[in-house]
């Protein structure tokens, strides 16, 4: 890209940041997903009733009509042999295709301390150090930053609010320390789990990936034991904290009487760009120090202590479109500075990756008569042409809470339209922007911890997490909450400025 000029707009045209109309773009082959993956990977659904029914009419026999079959098939000897294969082909089936239920024990999230607090005045007082920004670009940044939907409370690691910033492996390391060990600790803490008994680890960090890896990190300071199954997860952009749960979940169902430790986060230190480049300089204003610590468990005996069950995980890749692909890219601008390139194309690309996981989710999620409706308008529309208005599912009656990924306002206001939510259900996504900014993969259990913090987590709450970023990717996790949670037994990073929240953000238009 070149350097912008003085010529070069602040702001973006209002049209680009905006997703599609779900209403009006929604197409067939999205819904078909949806049942094809219900169909490929539900076949103990379709069996369970089937056991249930079964065990059900058995319950209704008396004494008398025990004996009667009894003696029926004394004296019918092929009949025993099909009914006893039979019955042992549907139970060995049942018990081979049911997956092993995932509970999340418990979470935590960092909260950074208050020297690495940075109110927007303090931004653009660093931003201006460097010496690097042309006035213009110094503008561009504060005009972004007064629209963000940040407040004055988020986080930057050391490196850069030194004076002036002085990035470097030892202060991003240092960085991905305080993070990852602040998370953990507390998360051991709440749990009473040794470290040795954790069996998979699973680190995601998009843009920071030393050598040794972040997990080795892990496991060198905690002492964890040599056959632990440990991932690291780079470059995969601000999703991967639900692709991190996915793969936990697949690594549960063949490891036995398990523990997975899930640490999600990014690292700033050696990502703030220094450049010109007006495509780079959003991700400075919105990215903010955060991680988050999530304990997973295949254990039935800790279904009474854990907080919730997996339900649900929905990927959706749109990495094989080059327009998708190249949305989201880490590279050097004109000057060879290295910066988070995002595309003018961002938002059209996010609304079609969001259309198809949503829709790929719905059928596992929705009631049934929200599924006739909108399939039944949808191929009334589509195949015979008939001029009747566009339904859109209402996931309000799938869900209680709603933990959309906290990467921006112009998001979140579009989400919200899009999907008809409440100013309520918005307001965990709203506040995780306003108190913490955009911690990337780990603002989804801000989000969380934020509900938990108000009092609304109720026992058989369903919530619905879903991110998105680069590559270009969607991904949805579902929860139920297994148990109601008491806020006064819960810490937190909001738990000290709970009744503080929420805060009006004055309304204004996006950058």
């Amino acid at each position: 890209m070149t350097e912008p000029t003085s010529q070069t707009p602040l702001m973006t045209p209002s049209s680009s940041r905006k997703l599609p109309d779900f209403k009006k773009s929604i197409k067939l082959k999205y819904v078909k997903l949806g049942y094809h993956y219900l169909i490929t990977h539900g076949m103990f659904l379709f069996l369970s009733p089937l056991v249930v029914l079964i065990a059900a009419q058995l319950s209704t026999f008396s004494m008398q009509d025990i004996l009667d079959i009894w003696d029926h098939l004394r004296f019918n000897l092929v009949s025993v042999i099909l009914c006893s294969t039979l019955l042992v082909f549907l139970s060995t089936l049942y018990f081979l295709t049911r997956p092993r239920p995932v509970y999340l024990v418990n979470f935590s999230c960092y909260k950074p301390e208050d020297a690495r607090k940075c109110t927007r005045q303090l931004f653009m007082e660093q931003t201006m150090s460097t010496g690097t920004f042309t006035q213009e670009n110094l503008e561009f940044q504060r005009k972004i930053l007064e629209r963000s939907g940040l407040g004055q409370s988020t986080y930057l690691p050391e490196a850069v609010l030194r004076n002036p910033p002085n990035p470097s492996m030892t202060l991003a390391r240092k960085e991905a320390e305080a993070v990852m060990f602040g998370a953990l600790d507390q998360l051991l803490e709440k749990t009473k789990l040794k470290p040795k008994d954790i069996g998979i680890l699973i680190v995601n960090c998009s843009l920071f990936n030393p050598t040794p890896s972040l997990s080795a990190m892990v496991i060198n300071h905690y002492k964890l034991r040599g056959n632990i199954i440990s991932y690291n997860l780079g470059g995969m952009g601000c999703s991967a904290g639900l692709i991190s749960i996915d793969l936990a979940k697949d690594l549960l169902q063949v490891h036995p009487n398990s523990y997975a430790l899930v640490i999600s986060m990014e690292n700033i230190t050696l990502n703030w760009y220094v450049g010109n480049d007006r495509s780079m300089l959003v991700s400075n204003c919105l990215f903010r120090m955060g991680g988050a610590a999530i304990l997973l468990s295949n254990k039935r005996s800790d279904r009474r202590r854990s907080k919730y069950q997996l339900v649900n995980t929905v990927r959706t890749h749109k990495g094989a479109d080059d327009k998708c692909f190249s949305c989201v890219t880490q590279e050097e601008d004109s000057t060879g500075r290295v910066g988070v390139s995002l595309s003018k194309d961002l938002m059209a690309v996010a609304g079609d990756a969001l259309k198809t996981n949503i829709t790929t989710l719905g059928p596992l999620v929705l009631p049934m008569s929200e599924q006739f409706l909108f399939f039944g308008t949808l191929v009334g529309r589509k195949l015979l042409k008939m001029k009747i208005k566009p339904y859109i599912p209402d996931f309000k009656l799938a869900f209680e809470h709603f933990c959309i990924h906290a990467g921006g306002r112009a998001v979140l206001d579009e989400l919200e339209k899009n999907l008809q939510l409440t100013d309520w259900h918005m307001e965990p996504s709203r506040m995780t922007l306003y108190r913490f900014g955009n911690t990337s993969s780990s603002s989804l259990w801000y989000e969380l911890a934020y509900s938990e913090a108000k009092g609304r987590m109720k026992r058989g709450d369903r919530t619905w997490q879903i991110a998105f970023g680069s590559g270009f990717k969607c991904n949805s996790a579902v929860w139920k909450a297994l148990r109601t949670i008491n806020p006064a037994k819960e810490k937190n990073p909001w738990m000290d400025e709970i009744d503080q929240f929420p805060v009006i953000v004055p309304k204004v238009a996006h950058v």
